[in-house]
């Protein structure tokens, strides 16, 4: 759908950036900003800004950056069209309404396509599974895995019959090409077989993203063949550490919690049995990207892992990066069966509503879990315990929190909790010190090239130009574009330089739309959030900003003078640049 310059401008100068990115992360006022951990990276201290007189936002961690419309594109996966449709509503504008028409189709997103794609190819996984003659493997395994058919039409499961090429003949019908089955992940081709489908023998599980479009599919084989569970590749709209099985359903569920497993059967199990808000990673261990999905809607999450040894390590894992988002994890006890579905069989959903009302403390289990690796009757194995013990205390930031555990553990161990609470102390500015020394590591002080120099000169005079808009007029006589040393760089400030010459304030967001690749966008975004040291006063700043102009202005005469000749007009225009140059060295400010 194609929007004018006017309208995108229209929406994204309504919206407030800060109150937007609210509803996806939990933002902190600091100073003059909002700030939070980077939804794009994990870190444990917070790097993402938000701008919101800029309505921009920036990582210093990882250097991501953008406005309202690349965030919803970059964190929600939406196309640009999606963004607009989003934000529209909360603008209090009416967008166009879409062309329908086979021309408009032609020029639809290749995501858009690939969500057809994904949509056409469930609908014919799902018929065959009702055809007597074809789906009779599919519908009797999920039949033996206790599944109604409300359920299995709940979850649109599907079955890929053993004819490889079914669902490509069907695709094709619809108006998919090859290729596109080749993007979604559907078809793979072969010289040996030519294009075929990729799930062929096995029942089918859609994946769904939380409007209920299809990314991609779970493939489970019928027999022994391998891999037992075979996942959809990652496209342009599949990403599995962004999304979870059965979300869409659950985050419908009106449940202040939610119940995370591992596989889609145990999901599927847990819903038939009332437990609607269960949902399940996609074949990959629990991620940050995941946590935060789970964490925008509730802070509670029970961990329903496979008993076995895998699981529990799985998790440790998910604890870990649970408590990073301040979700409160407990655990589900599964024993004596491997993992919801079979529990569920076994003692029903009464009984795992007990052990969901008795599920075990995050921390607590992993005390308990770490003890195994320990032999307790050995003294030094048991002083080796408690500095694990301690590890895990020192990572809660409550205090308050910190000592309910550390009262609790110390009394279920019988350890001296003066001395617990000194070893959690000096465990506690360890891990602050290696926290520093890792955000150190990613955003501190570099030595830079004369590069990235001259574009922090560059950078730091733009910023300076939105913070001071009047500045323009005194030194615009001796700067344009032209002597900025990248070519991003130079349509930027021309960009600013043309707002400042028709007495308008540059709009950040604005001249970030003006870029699609993310590359460029997250740069932009560098040029209006680098950070101004702190002047003692109104001269230094003055003397701050001279310095700067002649160093860009300096900067640019060496680079022109590389490419001149020893004609005489190349002469004359090196002495009136050098002429020029001097001259700024007695340039006044005046603020």
């Amino acid at each position: 759908m194609y929007y004018s310059d006017e309208l995108i401008a229209e929406v994204r100068s309504r919206v407030d950036i800060v109150s937007v990115l609210s509803r996806f992360l939990s933002l902190q006022k600091k100073g003059a900003n909002y700030v939070c951990c980077c939804p794009f990276h994990n870190e444990k201290t917070p790097s993402f800004s938000v701008n919101q007189t800029r309505q921009i936002y920036k990582c210093f961690g990882c250097g991501v950056g953008g406005n309202v419309i690349t965030f919803l594109q970059k964190y929600e996966n939406m196309t640009f069209s999606e963004a607009m449709e989003y934000l529209a509503p909360l603008a209090g504008v009416t967008l166009p309404e879409r062309d329908n028409s086979e021309e408009a189709k032609m020029r639809t997103n290749k995501k858009l396509r690939l969500y057809e794609a994904n949509k056409h190819a469930a609908n014919f996984f799902f018929r065959v599974l009702w055809d007597e003659k074809y789906g009779g493997p599919g519908m009797e395994y999920l039949k033996k895995r206790g599944l109604t058919d409300e359920t299995i039409k709940h979850f649109s499961l599907g079955y890929a019959p053993t004819n490889a090429r079914g669902v490509i003949d069907y695709c094709r019908k619809q108006g998919v090409t090859d290729q596109e089955m080749i993007d979604a992940g559907i078809a793979a081709f072969s010289e040996k077989n030519g294009l075929y489908c990729k799930f062929w023998n096995r029942v089918i599980f859609p994946i769904q993203d939380d409007r209920g479009k299809v990314l991609g599919f779970g493939g489970r084989v019928m027999g022994d063949g391998e891999p037992k569970y075979l996942n959809s590749q990652e496209t342009d709209i599949f990403n599995k550490r962004r999304n979870l099985y059965g979300f869409n359903f659950a985050k419908a569920s009106r449940k202040d919690r939610f119940i995370l497993c591992e596989g889609y059967m145990d999901v599927i199990s847990l819903h038939q049995a009332g437990f609607t808000e269960a949902v399940a990673s996609l074949g990959t261990a629990f991620t940050s990207e995941q946590a935060r999905i789970l964490q925008r809607y509730s802070p509670n999450v029970y961990l329903s892992y496979d008993s076995d040894g895998a699981g529990t390590k799985a998790a440790m894992r998910a604890i870990e990066i649970l408590r990073q988002y301040k979700v409160t994890g407990r655990i589900i006890n599964m024993k004596p069966y491997k993992d919801p579905d079979e529990f569920i069989k076994g003692l029903g959903a009464e009984e795992f509503e007990k052990r969901m009302e008795n599920a075990e403390d995050s921390l607590l289990f992993q005390v308990h879990t770490t003890e195994k690796n320990f032999n307790t009757e050995d003294y030094a194995e048991k002083t080796k315990f408690h500095h694990e013990i301690a590890q895990f205390l020192a990572q809660m930031e409550d205090p308050l929190e910190r000592d309910n555990y550390l009262e609790a553990v110390s009394k279920e161990y019988g350890i001296n909790k003066e001395h617990l609470k000194e070893a959690v102390g000096k465990a506690a500015l360890a891990l602050a010190d290696k926290r520093e020394w890792e955000e150190a590591r990613t955003t501190g002080p570099k030595k830079a090239g004369k590069a990235d120099y001259m574009m922090q000169n560059e950078q730091l005079l733009l910023t300076f130009l939105l913070e001071e808009p009047t500045l323009y007029a005194q030194i615009r006589q001796y700067i344009s574009e032209e002597d900025f040393s990248t070519e991003l760089y130079r349509d930027v400030a021309k960009t600013v330089f043309e707002s400042l010459r028709e007495g308008k304030t540059p709009d950040p967001a604005a001249i970030i739309s003006h870029y699609e690749d993310p590359d460029d966008q997250s740069n932009v975004c560098a040029v209006f959030t680098t950070q101004i040291e702190d002047l003692s006063g109104k001269e230094e700043k003055e003397r701050a900003i001279a310095d700067i102009l002649y160093k860009i202005k300096k900067n640019s005469y060496e680079m022109h003078a590389k490419t001149r000749g020893s004609s005489m007009e190349d002469i004359n225009k090196d002495l009136q640049e050098k002429q020029e140059l001097e001259k700024l060295k007695k340039i006044v400010i005046r603020l």
